[in-house]
């Protein structure tokens, strides 16, 4: 089984065409807010507010929404110029390059807002 994760998207295409950018494949199935697609080794499932059951209101009433600081990293052999092509591209950049002990990092957001860490071990 290829792992998976979920993220709320508030504009499919542009999700859809985000996660194109970053090397994954729509793979289907798409229904009404939700569509699917893999690589990196990872399987990505997107869901509007409301849409299917992991669209659906918490206990509590909220919906769910993107945003926060978990996110998913993907490595790239060279961090710097991949940021400079996706900036280029129009992508948001929460933080530029920072370089830490295991290696460079920098997070980058989906049109939702939902975080990605692209991630160059030393």
């Amino acid at each position: 089984m290829i792992p998976g994760f979920r993220y709320i998207v508030d504009d499919m295409p542009a999700a859809v065409a985000f996660y194109r950018e970053l090397g994954f494949e729509d793979v289907g199935p798409r229904a009404g807010g939700f569509a699917m697609l893999e690589g990196h080794g990872l399987r990505l499932m997107l869901n509007k507010p409301g849409a299917g059951g992991a669209g659906q209101a918490a206990d509590d009433g909220n919906l769910p929404s993107a945003g926060g600081w978990s996110r998913i990293q993907l490595e790239m052999p060279d961090l710097d110029q991949e940021l400079r092509r996706l900036s280029e591209a129009g992508v948001r950049v929460r933080t530029s390059r920072i370089d830490g002990r295991g290696g460079a990092q920098a997070v980058i957001e989906d049109p939702a807002g939902n975080p990605v860490e692209l991630f160059m071990p030393a």
